[in-house]
């Protein structure tokens, strides 16, 4: 045998073919065929088998595995797609130069020589040689071959080396792991790694047979289970006793009485098909019965008798809020018009004739006078076989916490005389949580809608839907897009859940839906409702709900009730003024709870007979104020106004600041204040520099930095309403006169002075009133708000709409007076005083 020879190369794609091993390939490449013909024209009819790195089409030199088989081409058949040929590994070549010839590649292979063991007789290595012929046993008869042919193979070669080779040639691993192996030129260690192969290999084999030994017994356990329940089923059917059947006929009697539409009917008579046809063994049995029964509890047809008694239900709304006179109002006028309809000999579900809605004579809620409401009006249609098709209002309660939303929904319930349904959509990201989950899903279940349709059990309750502004958004859907057809009266008579797959109609319900911030509802929903404000409540509205409502409940709640506890109208004003700060009353029933839990102390240890909680008492028991509200300003100051805000708790006063210092007349603004309060300040600074002349400001005071600050600047600060605070504040300081402490204002502000209209006026007011202050300047567009205010609150606070900066700054500024467009101080003549208009300069 010479160390190097020409050898034809057979490339090999995926294959290894190790010493010693046999193998059948296949081979249709034209330079593979050429190089086995090369080959077959030699005595030897040796070839070098080498695998390729690539599975490619086209080879290479580059593409070849250095290391490789010289082997024997045996048996050889050919056919029309190629060769089929037996290749005998005789030993490993090492391809020296790889070069192409007469269109096959030719190689120069020298033998590789293998690295036997030092001591072939050493114990290890022994040892080693034996482990790995017991594991290659183990390894043939887990694998399904007779334990004679196994022996017979191992049996035939002694050699270690060939030994590890033909195991090799066998085990179940991937291309470079043999290629790994066929390289490895050490005996010992190709032993070494041939075991661990070999024991994976077993390690696998194991563990599939574990599973599928489990997956039989597991099989063998439900027919067995399926027999058992054949047997028990004829038992029960010889004793008599088929309560499987009962359950069945019962649940098809219920269907069968039931109102249901066609498309519903018929789809509960596919399921009722299906499932004598599947028979109760299948694992469908039990979902099919569930959504049969769901849509056997459904109220398809039962509705609740309203009550339309005017007085009745206008003393249940009286008896469980104090004030709320707009809700309240909506509630009455919604039962008058159904009332109306019922004695006109109509059906009150009787649809409007074309152009007018049957909801005419309804005024607007409270808040809106003058203004065509855009949510769809209350009616009802009437089908041709003169089924009910009532329609709704779909009232949204826009209000901060703990004034009484959710219970003023209960409230209506209670009057009208329906059921009563609330789900809390709080956090709800997915769109399933409204339209529930399509069966084919393993737990499916209804929506929302439908379960809470199911829980009240008529076909027109009052259906609250809580913190409808708290709606998420997720990758699996918005629950807000979901809802649009819920509260759309044009569509909901036939919404359908994913989990009925039929329509149902939710025309006659009731939808109430409650949020904090109208701002985070998306438009569509918003457009759908029609919304009633609950702009909170005044300390005298307070006062008045601690003494019918929080009291006694806590005295109740604290085993105080029919005990000589009572609180003084002092007391409940110190606890409501000193220790909440809020639009609601909860934080005040909490204070109210504490309180009441000392007097129980005090009455169980101490044995007091007569508790009176007056404002000292209640200080004592409850500790220091927890609340610092600002108060009005003790007296003028030069560059501080007072501005009202509105926040979600209630409405507040604030003061705004501006000081002059030496610089470059440049604008400081502080506070944290957001970019559209920034930009009133620019616009009131513009203001002043354009009107100098007629606000008496000395020129010279522009080349002054000006500083303008809004306390509190923890908080973040934002909106336009603070405009004319601000103007007044930057006048003050430029000009040098105080402004007045006992006035409060409002109002956005443009570049030529014109006041134009905010919201949350209410608020506002109420908090000024709160802080002490007796006289307001409001935008003149908001005149109509102030007729949301308390009575005793427009009685008590001056108010002063104005539409020019100069009306504001004649009631601000000390000694100041506006006549004929100009702003006078003292006893100037209009005639010798520039118009603030015409100094407005481009």
């Amino acid at each position: 045998m010479n160390d190097r020879m020409i050898l034809p190369v057979l490339p090999l794609r995926d294959v290894i073919l190790f010493p010693g091993v046999t193998t059948s390939i296949g081979a249709g490449r034209p330079g593979t065929v050429r190089a086995i013909e090369a080959a077959l024209t030699t005595p030897e009819r040796l070839i070098f088998a080498v695998c390729q790195r690539e599975n490619t089409e086209q080879v290479s030199s580059d593409g070849l595995y250095t290391i490789g088989t010289i082997a024997k081409v045996g048996q050889l058949q050919r056919g029309l797609a190629g060769m089929q040929l037996l290749l005998q590994g005789e030993r490993r070549g090492i391809a020296m130069h790889v070069t192409e010839k007469n269109g096959h590649l030719e190689a120069i292979v020298r033998d590789a020589e293998e690295m036997q063991p030092l001591n072939p007789e050493d114990p290890a290595f022994v040892g080693l040689y034996r482990e790995v012929r017991e594991r290659a046993a183990e390894l043939g008869q887990k694998s399904g071959l007779p334990e004679e042919v196994v022996q017979q193979v191992l049996s035939g070669v002694n050699d270690a080396g060939r030994f590890a080779d033909l195991v090799a040639g066998y085990i179940d691993v991937g291309p470079q792991q043999r290629q790994a192996l066929l390289e490895t030129l050490s005996v010992e260690e190709r032993l070494r790694r041939v075991l661990v192969l070999v024991q994976r290999q077993i390690s696998v084999i194991e563990a599939q047979e574990q599973i599928k030994s489990q997956v039989q017994e597991e099989l063998g356990e439900r027919q067995r289970e399926m027999f058992l329940r054949e047997q028990l089923k004829q038992i029960r059917k010889e004793l008599g006793e088929g309560e499987d059947g009962d359950d069945l006929e019962e649940l098809r009697e219920k269907l069968a009485v039931l109102d249901l539409p066609d498309d519903a009917r018929k789809e509960v008579d596919r399921e009722l098909a299906r499932l004598d046809r599947i028979g109760r063994e299948s694992m469908e049995t039990q979902v099919i019965r569930t959504y049969l029964e769901t849509v056997a509890e459904l109220p398809w047809s039962e509705r609740s008798e309203e009550h339309l008694d005017l007085k009745a239900a206008a003393d249940i709304l009286e008896e469980d809020h104090y004030a709320l006179g707009d809700v309240k109002d909506r509630v009455l006028e919604f039962l008058a018009v159904r009332q109306l309809k019922q004695k006109a000999g109509a059906p009150a579900d009787q649809p409007a004739k074309a152009g007018e809605t049957s909801e005419s004579p309804e005024p607007a809620p409270a808040g809106t006078e003058g203004e065509p409401s855009s949510s769809p009006p209350d009616h009802a249609a009437a089908d041709p076989d003169g089924k009910r098709e009532a329609r709704g209002p779909i009232l949204l309660f826009v209000g901060p916490p703990g004034v009484g939303k959710t219970s003023v929904a209960k409230s209506i319930a209670r009057a009208m005389g329906r059921k009563y349904v609330r789900i809390s959509l709080g956090g709800a990201r997915d769109e399933a949580d409204i339209r529930g989950h399509r069966r084919t899903y393993v737990g499916a279940m209804p929506g929302r809608i439908i379960q809470g349709m199911k829980q009240a059990g008529t076909k027109n309750p009052v259906f609250l839907l809580d913190e409808v502004d708290k709606l998420g958004v997720s990758f699996q859907g918005d629950p807000a897009a979901a809802l649009l057809e819920v509260l759309d009266p044009a569509q909901n008579d036939t919404f359908v859940d994913h989990y009925l797959g039929v329509s149902f109609d939710l025309s006659e319900v009731l939808f109430i839906a409650t949020a904090n911030f109208v701002q985070n509802i998306p438009s569509p929903l918003l457009d759908r409702m029609e919304m009633v404000e609950f702009s909170g409540y005044t300390e005298r509205e307070k006062l008045e709900i601690a003494r019918r409502f929080l009291i006694p409940r806590q005295l109740e709640e604290n085993g105080l009730l029919g005990s000589p506890v009572t609180f003084t109208d002092g007391g409940i004003e110190h606890i409501i003024t000193g220790y909440t700060r809020e639009s609601g009353v909860r934080q005040l029933e909490r204070e109210i709870g504490k309180v009441a839990r000392k007097v129980a102390r005090r009455i169980a240890g101490e044995g007091a007979e007569q508790v009176e909680v007056d404002a000292t008492m209640a200080g004592d028991l409850l500790g220091r104020p927890k609340v610092h509200p600002e108060k009005a300003a003790a007296g003028d100051e030069i560059g501080v106004a007072t501005g009202m805000f509105y926040t979600p708790v209630g409405g507040d006063i604030m003061f705004v600041e501006a000081s002059t210092m030496r610089g470059k007349g440049e604008l400081v603004l502080t506070g944290q204040l957001g970019e559209v309060m920034r930009e009133s300040a620019r616009a009131a600074w513009t203001y002043a520099r354009s009107h100098s002349a007629a606000l008496r400001i000395p020129e010279d005071m522009f080349d002054r930095d000006i500083h303008i600050h809004v306390p509190a600047g923890a908080i973040p600060k934002d909106g336009p309403s603070a405009g004319v605070t601000m103007a007044t504040a930057l006048i003050s300081a430029l000009s040098g006169r105080p402004a007045r402490h006992d006035i409060a204002m409002t109002g956005e502000i443009t570049l030529r002075g014109r006041i134009l209209p905010i919201g949350g006026l209410k608020e506002k007011v109420l908090g000024a009133e709160r802080a002490g202050i007796t006289r307001v300047v409001i935008p003149k567009e908001n005149l109509p708000d102030v007729a949301d205010l308390p009575k005793e609150v427009q009685e008590k606070v001056e108010i002063h709409p104005v539409e020019e900066l100069g009306e504001v700054l004649a009631l601000t500024l000390r000694g100041a007076s506006y006549r004929e467009g100009r702003l006078l101080f003292g006893e100037e003549n209009p005639r010798d005083v520039q118009p603030l208009t015409a100094s407005y300069q481009h």
